[in-house]
This record gives structure tokens, C-alpha cells and sequence, in this order.
């Protein structure tokens, strides 16, 4: 399988070395945003569910792959690469992704503890990982030398993932100090992730305006953008539901109603980007992973405000929305097997 990454700056030797690389939890990822989104949807449950008993499936099949492939030194070898380290972000947001459809989908099979305790270790590993990854990452690039791209933002994303999955889980804590502890923790978390977002788009913007879309293989990873964008909203709507402090419920209409906007307006400009390019050649590589992941996190984000503000136009658009998510996930999914 071709890499996730811009293929044009992966070193040969390390593309040789490390083929099997953290990208490919991508898929996880994408799949799982499919299930997750689909709870939500009405008539969907089951087909949802099956769909994340197909991810769970194809998590344990990487993660096996992975313990067999991979040593330190090939861990060293990805995370001193500038492009491949971006994609450590990937594992433990496709570990929260199955734990949090655990708990949506999967309790329905296995039982409400079974999904709970499913939840509550691959979250703890998700989020301890992630953490990891928002600050190795970074602090690799300091003094890179290296252009930004928007893979950048896939090491910080993994603490919003956390956040939202976090809101899931505290609802299901006693009232009290340990559900406080846990709400207060996911704001944290939520406030990682967002203000190194804030820091790292700038650089994606002014690398475009400065430099152009590069190769047309890095022209998906735009979509990566509505990452942190999507999945904020959730989060901020989701912990709203575990009301522990004032204003919680007014921050998160306020916040997700204007980060909403944006992420439309950043949906538009990515989709007239690939559009174009498409036209004059778009090539698959695993880089099409950044179609779904992004736009089911706004999928998801779009559900949680519509039941904070109970509105027909933002059920509709979830609704609308979803089914461009389900022909994107199809779609990268086929050509992924066929290229496997």
C-alpha cells in the first residue's frame, strides 16, 4: 500500500525500512467515524453497528500486524522522519474511535459493562498515547527547517478525540468529585488540541498562499483541517450534556455554532482544491483517508449541536452530510482493497 504521507518527502530508506507505518490506522479511524456517526442517525443503528464490528476487526488485524513488524528501531525510524511522524496521531485516535463505538453501538451485543470496560481501557490508552504524540511530535519540528502541511495537525488532534470519548464516559460516573475530575480533565484536553490547532493552521494557510497545493497526492490532507475542526464541536457539545459547571451548555451552542461556520467555509475551499485537481490527475495513495475521518467528525459535531439547539436545518445537514460520508468511506475503502 502506497503511504499516507506526501510521498514525494518520504526518504526512500525510510519508506524501504518502514512500510507498514502508523498511517494505516487511518482506515480505523475512517471506519469507525462511520459507525460512531451512524448511532445517531435514524434507522441506522444495526447496519452502524455492524460497521464497528467490522472496524473492531480490522483494528486487532493491525495492531497484530504492527507487534509483528514493528521494532524500536523502526519506530525510531518513522518518528525521525518529518512526514510519517505527523501520523503517530493516527493510532490512539482509531483506539478511541473503537472504544467510543463500543459504548455507542457495541453495547447493544456485548452488555453495558463489557462496552464500558472495552471503553474505558482503549480510551486510557488512546489518550496517554496521544498525549505523547501532541508534544514528541511538535518538539521534533522545532528547529526542522520544515514546511507545514496539514498533517501537522494529525499528532494534536488525538486530546479533542479524547475529550469527546471522555464526555461519553463521564456521563456514566456517579454525580460527584469523580465526574467533576473527569469533565474538568476533558476541558483540558479540549484545550490542548484547540490552541495547538489555533498555532499550526496559520502555518497550513500561509505555506499555501506562499508555496501552492505541492503534489496532488497531498492535496486530500487538506481535509484534516475539519479534524480538530469537527471533533471540537462535539466535544464542546458533548460535555454539555455532563453538566458539572455553569455555562457549560451555552459555551458549547456558542463555540460550535461559530466553529461550524468555519469548518463549512474550510469544506467549500477543500472541496473546490480537490475538484480542480482532480480534473488534471488525482492518483489514490492512502492520503484519501483524510476524506473520511475529518468530514464524520463534522458529521458527528453537527448531530451534538443539533440537540443542544433543536433545529431542522442542522438535523438535515447531519442527515446530508453522513451520506456524503458513507460514498467517501466506500469509495477509499474499495480502491484501498484493490490497491492492497
Amino acid at each position: 500500500m502506497t503511504a499516507l504521507a506526501p510521498q514525494h518527502t518520504v526518504p526512500v530508506g525510510v519508506r524501504r525500512a518502514a512500510p507498514f507505518g502508523p498511517n494505516l490506522f487511518a482506515s480505523v479511524m475512517g471506519t469507525g467515524i462511520v459507525a460512531t456517526a451512524g448511532a445517531s442517525m435514524p434507522g441506522l443503528r444495526t447496519a452502524a453497528t455492524y460497521v464497528w464490528a467490522l472496524d473492531v476487526a480490522l483494528l486487532v488485524f493491525l495492531v497484530a500486524a504492527a507487534l509483528r513488524r514493528w521494532t524500536w528501531s523502526t519506530v525510531r525510524s518513522q518518528l525521525a522522519d518529518p512526514v510519517m511522524a505527523q501520523f503517530w496521531g493516527a493510532p490512539p485516535m482509531a483506539l478511541m474511535t473503537v472504544g467510543t463505538g463500543a459504548l455507542l453501538l457495541g453495547s447493544d451485543w456485548i452488555g453495558l459493562p463489557a462496552a464500558l470496560a472495552l471503553d474505558w481501557t482503549l480510551w486510557t490508552a488512546g489518550t496517554l498515547l496521544g498525549l505523547a504524540t501532541s508534544v514528541l511530535v511538535p518538539l521534533r519540528m522545532i528547529g526542522s527547517g520544515e514546511r507545514a502541511f496539514a498533517g501537522w495537525l494529525m499528532p494534536v488532534v488525538p486530546p479533542m478525540v479524547s475529550a469527546a470519548s471522555g464526555a461519553l464516559l463521564a456521563q456514566h460516573l456517579p454525580e460527584g468529585s469523580a465526574r467533576q475530575t473527569m469533565v474538568l480533565g476533558c476541558y483540558a484536553l479540549f484545550g490542548v488540541s484547540l490552541f495547538a490547532t489555533m498555532v499550526i493552521v496559520p502555518q497550513i494557510w500561509q505555506r499555501l498562499v506562499q508555496h501552492g497545493l505541492g503534489a496532488a497526492s497531498t492535496v486530500p490532507t487538506l481535509w484534516i483541517v475539519l479534524g480538530p475542526l469537527g471533533q471540537s464541536i462535539t466535544a464542546a457539545n458533548l460535555l454539555a450534556g455532563v453538566s458539572v459547571l455553569p455555562g457549560q451548555a451555552a459555551f458549547g451552542v456558542l463555540y460550535g455554532t461559530i466553529t461550524w461556520g468555519f469548518a463549512l467555509l474550510w469544506v467549500a475551499l477543500a472541496t473546490a482544491v480537490t475538484v480542480r485537481t482532480a480534473r488534471r490527475g488525482l492518483p489514490f495513495a492512502l492520503t484519501w483517508w483524510s476524506f473520511v475521518f475529518p468530514l464524520g467528525t463534522l458529521v458527528t459535531g453537527t448531530s451534538a449541536l443539533a440537540v443542544r439547539v433543536p433545529s431542522a436545518m442542522l438535523s438535515g445537514v447531519s442527515v446530508v452530510l453522513y451520506g456524503v460520508l458513507v460514498v467517501a468511506w466506500v469509495t477509499v475503502a474499495a480502491r484501498t482493497l484493490m490497491r492492497g
